[in-house]
């Protein structure tokens, strides 16, 4: 593991297949939706469940690996940092999104 500075572990499902992208001088990036689910128990006795998404980036060798093993619906452990970034759409308005920059991968199932 990296640093407890900046870092993120979670365990989840992989919403999609990766998209993989080759850029210049031989880089790669690999891009995919990550859900995350808490049960909780409400006020009437019944389970209830809230997923939340989180967009996921690999480089590099990483994104070789998110290539081969991680596919939709598969439950994978995941570690990185939060990296957020700014900009202006067509329209004007500023816009920010925060991804998971990943560092390390773990296929559960």
């Amino acid at each position: 593991m990296t640093t407890i500075n900046d870092s993120i572990q979670l365990t989840g499902r992989a919403g999609n297949n990766p998209t993989i992208k080759n850029l210049e001088n031989e880089r790669k990036i690999a891009r995919f939706a990550f859900a995350t689910s808490n049960a909780s128990i409400n006020e009437n006795g019944k389970r209830v469940s809230q997923t939340q998404w989180h967009q996921v980036v690999a480089w590099g060798k990483l994104a070789d690996v998110v290539q081969m093993q991680v596919k939709k619906g598969r439950q994978v452990a995941i570690s990185g940092r939060l990296s957020s970034r700014n900009w202006e759409d067509r329209k004007g308005k500023l816009r920010t999104k925060t991804e998971i920059v990943l560092n390390e991968i773990h296929s559960i199932s």
